[in-house]
This record gives C-alpha cells, structure tokens and sequence, in this order.
C-alpha cells in the first residue's frame, strides 16, 4: 500500500519513508509513525511523517 492518503496512517503503524537527504537515490527508511506531519487528506508525494526514532520523511511503503 503507498502512503498518499492521510486516512491509510496510523500512530504506531509500522511504515517505509525516503527521507529529504535519500529522495535522489530513493533508499527507504523503515520505523514506527510517531507523528502525522502533513495536514490535507492526500499528497501526491506521500504523507510526511515523523518516525519513533525522530527522523522525518514521506511515506512509500505501508507494511
């Protein structure tokens, strides 16, 4: 499942984001949500989140 919508992430969910640094190369970073940062119901880029481990990225990949 991609992570464009807002709806389809959770708190806790465990999920694959590309980070600012990794969207050249595309290298995914795997966590758990602990904050959802974007505020409309979709982004055609993927929903911005903060993971538990305080790193920020867009959602790809939703395990």
């Amino acid at each position: 499942m991609e992570g464009k919508k807002r709806d389809d992430i959770k708190i806790g969910l465990e999920v694959g984001v590309v980070l600012k640094k990794d969207q050249r190369s595309g290298e995914v970073t795997y966590g758990k949500v602990k904050r959802i940062l974007t505020k409309s119901k979709t982004h055609p880029h993927g929903i911005k989140v903060m993971l538990d481990n305080n790193l920020v990225g867009r959602v790809c990949e939703i395990k």
